[in-house]
């Protein structure tokens, strides 16, 4: 069974971004709210369609598969929400992978890390730029943030 562990993280401050570059992400859902999500993600040069299950905790089994670019582009004309939009950037801190989006368009103004973890009571050390966990509010879920943008918590 494929397991997605991750903790998600607002941030301090802008610490993480000197010398990093992103890559643009396009991503939209295909399915109503619910229990299990089906995601349509362009990043970069890459297209993936996407099915995750409901979260228990900080896990959700996962399974992820490469598309075509014109698939991908298609089905996000099909997609039941808004297509979200993010610059993510890929960060190593002691030994982990940090990454670190910063929303575009609705959701600008909202910049989050994650972790994904291999157990769910792995330690990890946390850069000075990490601020308050958020891994078990469901606003911060990407497929909450298509049909719920930022812009609109203010």
């Amino acid at each position: 069974m494929n397991m997605e562990i991750e903790r998600k993280f607002l941030l301090k401050n802008n610490n993480w971004k000197a010398g990093n570059s992103g890559t643009h992400y396009k991503q939209a859902y295909l399915n109503e709210p619910g229990d299990n999500t089906v995601r349509v993600r362009i990043e970069g040069d890459k297209a993936k369609l996407t099915i995750k299950s409901k979260s228990k905790g900080i896990s959700r089994q996962e399974y992820e598969y490469d598309i075509p670019m014109e698939d991908a582009e298609g089905l996000l004309k099909l997609c039941k929400t808004p297509i979200v939009e993010k610059h993510r950037y890929k960060i190593m801190y002691a030994g982990n992978c940090w990454e670190v989006d910063e929303f575009m368009g609705l959701n600008e103004g909202l910049v989050m890390a994650e972790i994904e973890l291999k157990d769910e009571n792995q330690s990890f050390e946390k850069p000075e730029w990490i601020g308050e966990e958020v891994s078990g509010d469901k606003r911060y879920y990407n497929s909450h943030l298509a049909r719920h943008p930022y812009c609109e918590w203010k």
